[in-house]
């Protein structure tokens, strides 16, 4: 029986964690968390906001994912989504999911993310 959801894993070409980190804890406002040592020389990063945890890992031949994506729930969507405009990322509103408001974005090496907010709060 699965109980509960431990982490989404994105991808990210080799040299890129310091643009990832500048995203996913400044734009973002996760909190950087560190790889066990057995897995920190693979590269990468991880980081978490609450409950939620999303691992980018290296892949050498890297395809952004452009339809896969995590969803992540946020409060205060619209905050959220002018702060990610004004950080430059481009936002893409979606109302074609019933009982939410949500957007798409990417992250600086091109994976979809989404972000979404049911309308009861």
């Amino acid at each position: 029986m699965i109980t509960a959801l431990d982490h989404i894993q994105l991808a990210a070409p080799p040299g890129r964690e310091d643009r990832l980190r500048a995203f996913y804890v400044d734009t973002l406002g996760m909190t950087e968390i560190p790889k066990p040592p057995e897995l920190a020389p693979r590269g990468g990063c991880w980081f978490a906001s609450g409950d939620a945890q999303l691992h980018i890992g290296v892949e050498t031949d890297f395809t952004p994912a452009r339809k896969a994506h995590p969803g992540l729930r946020v409060r205060d969507i619209e905050a959220y989504a002018a702060r990610l405009a004004e950080r430059g990322a481009r936002i893409v509103r979606d109302e074609n999911l019933p009982g939410h408001k949500r957007f798409h974005t990417e992250d600086p090496v091109g994976n979809r993310l989404e972000f979404l907010e049911p309308l009861d709060g």
